[in-house]
């Protein structure tokens, strides 16, 4: 069971309801498993329109129909910021989920999303953002996770994480401790949306890409040359990002002829190599 819970990222009722649901789905495909049932979880300001509030869940609904979940109603609490998410119950089999301990020296690291939702989505708030920009970022983070992790279900894959609030490094640096090896990232080999380093430069990361960055800063390495603004990209959170996932050496070829017949974007971004933390080259 997972749960998730959260404010608006885009303006948007209906699309920032369809987000939310996808964020909260997601959790349970990081682990190679299937959603089955989800109950709305809502804090909503008494003060706000019935058809902003029915765009939201109507948006949320919309999602769990293209997961197949079963949406089973849910709680409404009052609050001053919207909040909006999914409690969600899944099935995964014990003998092929994904976890975070299961990567191993010489898995290719593949990304199944590009970055730079947060940097662009607070530009949106700054009033900075460019309307393509805008609409490029609620496309990825409205797209499930479901075909990601079907296609690691079906190459028997053992590691895996979904990137959202702990942005890349973060979550990928509790997937290297947990499978205590090290990894291996190369900075032009990872995909960014269009705007993303347009609004680097402007410097609109949200608070959390600080915090990123104070926590697990001081265990990555980063390569002479990777700019101040390149270094954030890496540690700015993610709403209903993609998955990371090891792809074990011999799989690597088949997995990506797999995950490009089925339409599956999939950037080999990096290796899981011996030793501890992240190096960034």
């Amino acid at each position: 069971m997972t749960t998730d819970f959260f404010t608006p990222v885009v303006d948007d009722p209906y699309e920032y309801g369809k987000i939310a649901a996808a964020n909260s789905l997601s959790d349970v495909y990081a682990m190679g498993g299937q959603p089955f049932l989800a109950l709305n979880v809502a804090a909503l300001p008494p003060d706000l329109p019935p058809e902003v509030n029915g765009a939201i869940l109507r948006g949320g609904a919309d999602k769990c129909k293209e997961a197949g979940v079963v949406l089973a109603g849910g709680h409404t609490i009052q609050d001053k910021e919207p909040k909006y998410g999914l409690v969600v119950l899944g099935f995964a089999h014990p003998a092929k989920m994904l976890t975070k301990g299961g990567a191993r020296p010489g898995d290719a690291l593949v990304l199944t999303k590009p970055l730079g939702f947060g940097v662009t989505t607070t530009a949106l708030k700054q009033e900075k953002a460019a309307p393509q920009d805008l609409a490029e970022v609620i496309d990825w983070m409205g797209r499930l996770n479901r075909e990601a992790a079907a296609l690691a279900v079906e190459f028997g894959l053992r590691a895996g994480t979904d990137v959202t609030g702990f942005s890349l490094l973060g979550h990928a640096m509790e997937m290297a401790e947990a499978s205590q090896v090290g990894l291996r990232l190369v900075m032009e080999k990872i995909p960014f949306v269009s705007g993303a380093q347009k609004y680097a430069g402007m410097w609109t990361f949200p608070g959390g890409a600080a915090d990123n960055s104070l926590y697990f800063g001081p265990r990555v390495r980063f390569a002479a040359g990777i700019s101040e603004e390149q270094r954030m990209l890496l540690f700015d959170p993610q709403t209903s990002g993609g998955l990371l996932l090891a792809v074990p050496g011999p799989q690597r070829k088949a997995f990506l002829r797999r995950a490009d017949k089925t339409g599956q974007p999939a950037w080999v971004i990096g290796e899981v190599v011996a030793g501890k933390g992240i190096e960034v080259v």
